[in-house]
């Protein structure tokens, strides 16, 4: 009996294969960027002289315009051409890039990034979107799965590309880097056709009122800090207040709504992205001072550093995919409950292995980083899969959009607020440890006045060798409270997973 061969897929048209690389390469650069800054933040803040809200600033300028310009952008790309919006995108990022690299002072690598988050909000959503219009329906699903891997594969190793740029050169190049990218990328979409969504349009309100709301609240905690609750931060509260007011009365009232509000009235939709919102944030603050811990106060280099969550990469890379499939066959609930509580566990390690681990890897990071990674693998996968698919097939790309934002503004709110622990819980730390060092009141009172400035600090001269370990230790007091706020976090995402999607319903 001859058996027929089984039918092997369709290869891809040119324009398909051409649409896959210009989108690899030009979304690798933004998520490159989400990874690669935290690893040169130690170098950057002693070369340009930065305090803790500098720091966070470096990486929440950029997350804030993303964040709230994202599903913008993918409005922008539907209405004036994907292909047109997604190159437009590339130069302004590439641009922005150029003077992160040049930046001659904080304030103006600040406004840099700035323009950078611009920058990514317009190429980012395009990149799935064009996909989607030029790939034949039969061939979609397969364009995504190449797009996802090829992206995860570059953001896997940005992190230790980042450190070996830091270590070989400067923390400048690891900005610089983005411009051959840059150019690859404006080079391939010359063979790529241009798709629109006629009538179309942006939520230019929605866009400025949720960036005061985001902006001014992320502003409020930063300045909490370093100054204190003095009138400027809580007349920024106001105006973050006022700005999230506006944004929901708007988009309850226009016809084109950036995020329609009716999307929460089903609960999986508003538990998914509340579980986001938590177990993103915990990443989002994590993933920004772990390096400067490890940096600062293990003593790694930038590369060590970044290599140090290659096992969260490799578990994430490896595994997503089969527990996705998983989750597909046996519902998503026990994988969104059981995934944030492990990272959340996994978060945990991180900050207590300094008590038995010291700066031993091996005992300190690698078991945290393999829970971590073994929960977000869990989590990832079967996150998306019930966002969408609690929105219905209409709906499921304006749902991934905003589960998208949601963990982009997550990060930023949370990488404010824990950084507000951070530097409160170190000046708590730097006294007890100095004491029990035995510095001078003199010393002690100069670190704690200069707690902002992380482990970046000048003790007076003739300070023993003692006060710098104190110094380093109480850092490592101060993230391991950051580490432990964030595993709380993690745990209530799964305690949110496991409560929101009890009753779960999809809607077609």
């Amino acid at each position: 009996m001859t058996q027929t061969p089984a039918a092997r897929p369709s290869p891809l048209t040119a324009q398909e294969r051409w649409t896959l690389a210009a989108t690899v390469v030009g979304s690798s650069m933004a998520f490159l960027d989400g990874t690669v800054v935290n690893v040169a933040l130690a170098s950057l803040q002693a070369d340009l002289n930065a305090t803790a809200a500098g720091v966070q600033w470096v990486v929440n300028a950029y997350a804030l315009l993303l964040a709230a310009l994202t599903l913008s952008g993918g409005a922008l790309g539907d209405a004036y051409g994907r292909k047109k919006v997604y190159g437009l995108g590339v130069i302004v990022f590439a641009l922005a890039s150029l003077a992160c690299g040049l930046a001659p002072s904080l304030p103006f690598l600040i406004a840099a990034r700035a323009v950078q988050g611009v920058g990514a909000a317009l190429l980012v959503p395009g990149s799935l979107a064009m996909i989607g219009a030029v790939f034949d329906p039969a061939r979609r699903g397969r364009g995504v799965g190449l797009w996802s891997a090829a992206s995860s594969v570059m953001t896997l190793l940005g992190p230790v590309a980042g450190g070996l740029l830091v270590d070989a050169g400067s923390w400048r190049w690891v900005f610089f880097i983005n411009l051959p990218l840059a150019v690859g990328v404006l080079w391939l979409l010359r063979r790529v056709p241009e798709t629109q969504t006629p009538g179309a349009r942006p939520d230019w309100p929605g866009a400025v009122s949720i960036t005061l709301g985001l902006g001014g609240l992320a502003y409020a905690f930063t300045r909490a800090g370093e100054f204190g609750w003095d009138a400027l931060t809580w007349a920024s509260l106001g105006v973050s207040a006022a700005g999230f007011a506006f944004f929901l009365w708007h988009e309850a009232r226009t016809e084109k709504p950036m995020l329609p509000l009716s999307l929460f009235r089903n609960p999986v939709f508003a538990g998914t992205n509340l579980l986001t919102f938590l177990l993103y944030g915990a990443l989002g603050a994590v993933g920004l001072y772990l390096p400067l811990y490890l940096i600062g106060a293990l003593g790694y280099s930038a590369t060590a550093a970044g290599a140090s969550l290659l096992p969260l990469s490799l578990l994430l890379a490896g595994l997503s995919g089969w527990f996705g499939a998983l989750a597909d066959k046996h519902g998503p609930r026990l994988f969104l409950t059981a995934g944030p509580i492990l990272a959340g566990v996994g978060f945990a390690l991180l900050g207590l292995g300094r008590d038995w681990g010291g700066g031993n890897y091996w005992t300190a990071i690698l078991p945290g980083a393999l829970l971590l990674g073994l929960g977000m693998a869990l989590t990832v996968a079967p996150l998306s899969s019930a966002v969408m698919g609690s929105a219905g097939r209409e709906r499921s790309g304006v749902a991934s959009g905003v589960n998208n934002a949601v963990s982009r503004a997550a990060g930023l709110l949370a990488v404010a607020a824990l950084g507000l622990l951070l530097v409160g819980s170190y000046r708590g730390a730097l006294d007890t440890r100095l004491m029990a060092a035995g510095a001078s009141t003199q010393t002690r009172q100069s670190a704690a006045q200069q707690a902002n400035r992380l482990t970046d600090l000048e003790l007076p001269g003739g300070t023993g060798p003692e006060a710098g370990a104190a110094v380093k230790a109480a850092f490592g007091d101060a993230f391991g409270n950051v580490a432990l706020a964030s595993g709380a976090l993690g745990v209530l995402g799964g305690v949110a997973g496991f409560f929101f999607l009890a009753g779960r319903r999809e809607e077609g």
